[in-house]
């Protein structure tokens, strides 16, 4: 018998962490996230591991989002020492995410140190180091899309595209148990379809036991040519106001894909003379990694393309101006008008965006642009919830910036999709809904019900089952 404990992402959207414990593969970890919201080193610092991470055998990485991976330097830290099974693609893009999110904590960790040096209370100890995430890195095993791997004598692993974000799967999980053959599918983040530099998620049809996300469970994203439509009339807005854009975008995805948008309005002559800074010395490398994979956009996309932008996104937009040091973010600040500035991180959490906050966000000509998922308790989400008043650095700010939402940018599968998805298992399994707030975990449960009478759980935080 199978046991799942769900130790995240159970009615929320952060911490995605569920431990399987099986006899056919041992205590293996579906995802090790972080749960985003508040300050880094207090995060870092409370996060606590439910059970002892020296027991765990292995963990399965369904991508390289922070809260998917970003609890794993702190898992090898407390003995875990286990493969960690991923795609190629994952494993080239985990580096680079862990180690920009270790410089951002141990910076932070010796600031917050330095004010209780001042104030005479203790310092606080380093919960992981950089070895750490070195060593996460060595205890990856890599696999390709569609290809069975024998993880133990009883298990296979598989992984499918799931459309996401680069080198995002699908877990496929065959348990063999006395003879008895059992089948885990766990959808990681699902894409959504038609989605640009991403292939559609791949269609599975059988399982016995289904955990799938519910992100936008409740509801669906508006189409490609409204959110374009509604992007080209923020920005000419804007610009006729004096302004300049804020866009915080996560540097894995999104800050890709708002690159390539933008990049087809100046292709189109829809762009008004608009400077574009990516300041994210992060996304800048992570839009490096996805150069390489440009050749394998399908036709739609390559269409779109100019022979420049199929070597390089950032020849597809020759405005944009990539930030990599901390002397060229802040020259932006000089800028009255006319800047695009993309930065992260994509919930507001910590990054760059917050420096460009304190000189933009009170700036009534300034439009602050979101393009992705904002979770409960994080900065994005009271700001896209229309919090006026904010604290930045020890002061406050008042909030004068127009507050914009682009839905159709999402990474997820919305509502409809999510349900087209899960009907094609046939016949249908126990349906486990997970990553998702509990408001639209719910409304996507009743939804699979009264549309095609398919049953589903939410579990909560702590619950197990057994299948």
């Amino acid at each position: 018998m199978a046991i799942i404990t769900f130790h995240g992402a159970a009615q929320e959207v952060t911490g995605s962490c569920y431990l399987l414990e099986s006899p056919a593969i041992g205590r293996v970890l579906l995802e090790c996230g972080v749960r985003q919201g508040g300050d880094a080193v207090e995060r870092v610092q409370e996060e606590t591991f439910s059970f002892d991470p020296a027991s765990i055998d292995a963990v399965i990485l369904s991508h390289v989002h922070l809260d998917h991976s970003g609890m794993l330097p702190m898992l090898v830290k407390q003995g875990f020492s286990g493969p960690i099974h991923c795609t190629q693609a994952s494993k080239g893009l985990l580096r680079i995410l862990l180690e920009d999110a270790s410089g951002l904590y141990h910076r932070d960790l010796e600031h917050e140190n330095l004010r209780r040096q001042r104030s005479g209370r203790p310092a606080l100890e380093a919960e992981y180091s950089e070895k750490d995430v070195e060593q996460v890195i060595k205890l990856c095993r890599t696999a390709p899309y569609r290809t069975a791997v024998q993880v133990t004598a009883d298990a296979t692993l598989t992984f499918h595209d799931a459309g996401h974000i680069l080198g995002s799967a699908i877990v496929e999980l065959v348990l063999n148990e006395k003879g008895q053959t059992r089948r885990l599918v766990f959808s990681g983040d699902l894409g959504k379809s038609n989605s640009v530099l991403m292939n559609d998620p791949a269609v599975l049809n059988s399982a016995d036991l289904l955990m799938m996300e519910g992100t936008y469970g409740d509801r669906d994203h508006r189409t490609l040519d409204d959110t374009m439509e509604q992007l080209e009339k923020v920005l000419h807005e804007t610009w006729e106001r004096d302004g300049n854009v804020l866009i915080p975008a996560f540097a894995v995805g999104r800050a890709q894909e708002i690159i390539f948008h933008l990049g087809c309005l100046h292709q189109q002559g829809r762009l008004d003379d608009w400077q574009v800074f990516l300041d994210s010395p992060m996304a800048i490398e992570v839009t490096q990694v996805y150069d390489r994979w440009l050749h394998l956009l399908d036709d739609t996309d390559v269409r779109c393309l100019t022979d420049s932008g199929r070597e390089s996104l950032a020849g597809f937009l020759p405005t944009l101006q990539m930030c990599n040091s901390s002397e060229e973010s802040m020259a932006i600040n000089k800028i009255k008008r006319g800047a695009i500035i993309i930065a992260g991180s994509g919930m507001c959490t910590g990054g760059r965006i917050r420096h460009h906050f304190k000189h933009r966000i009170w700036r009534e000509n300034t439009t602050l642009l979101f393009i992705g998922f904002q979770a409960r308790g994080t900065l994005g989400r009271r700001l896209v919830d229309g919090e006026k008043k904010i604290r930045l650095f020890g002061d406050e700010y008042l909030v004068r910036a127009r507050i914009e939402t682009l839905g159709g940018f999402s990474a997820h599968a919305g509502q409809s999709e999510l349900i087209a998805w899960a009907k094609e298992f046939h016949p249908a399994p126990r349906l486990i809904l997970i990553h998702g707030e509990a408001q639209a975990l719910e409304a996507l449960s009743q939804k699979l019900w009264t549309e095609s009478g398919m049953r589903s759980e939410i579990p909560e935080l702590g619950h197990s089952i057994a299948f």
